[in-house]
């Protein structure tokens, strides 16, 4: 089986990498693929979070052995093949490129190939350019504090004004639901 991965950064608009890639590879394979899709130095730690449905973070794929001390499964890159933790069409994930700010690139399983093999790893597209790879923590903190204070200042609706019993639910989409992929 061959599987079809699209990744996405939430830090620039028009980035995109789809990825074909065996399902018998590791997720080391996959985080090389990534890595070599977007020119990033391979020196620095990664992980991948498998996620539920609204992005919350659940088994977690890292690099090099971490807790040999905790009761939870771990899994380390090298050792954990994709078809052992990836099953279904649509699993969401996160590739953590820069572990000091926690920034990722949000993945979807697009797609499972059945019936084909994938013998290497291949980037079948690529758009826009990537995020930089490691941004200064200093720099990094005025830039969420400066969204804060912008998104707070948006905030200037009195609830008086605004009757949202004039809105059907329907009128909002998918924004509710926050689906980054839905729209590829």
């Amino acid at each position: 089986m061959v599987y079809h991965f699209i990744i996405l950064s939430d830090e620039v608009e028009g980035f995109r990498r789809d990825v074909l890639i065996d399902s018998d590879a590791t997720f080391y394979d996959l985080q090389e693929a990534i890595l070599d899709s977007v020119g990033y130095a391979k020196d620095q730690m990664t992980s991948f979070f498998i996620c539920d449905e609204d992005w919350g973070k659940k088994t977690e794929i890292t690099l090099v052995e971490m807790d040999t001390t905790s009761e939870e499964d771990s899994y380390i890159m090298e050792k954990t093949h994709l078809s052992s933790l990836l099953e279904e069409e649509r699993q969401k994930l996160l590739f953590v490129f820069d572990y000091m700010t926690d920034r990722a690139f949000f993945m979807e399983l697009r797609e499972i190939i059945t019936g084909k093999v994938q013998k290497k790893p291949e980037c079948i597209r690529a758009e826009g350019k990537p995020p930089v790879q490691m941004v200064d923590f200093d720099e990094f903190d005025r830039q969420v504090s400066a969204k804060i204070a912008a998104r707070e200042e948006e905030s200037y609706f009195d609830d008086d004004e605004l009757n949202l019993d004039e809105y059907d639910e329907e009128d909002f989409g998918n924004l509710s639901e926050g689906n980054p992929f839905d729209d590829y």
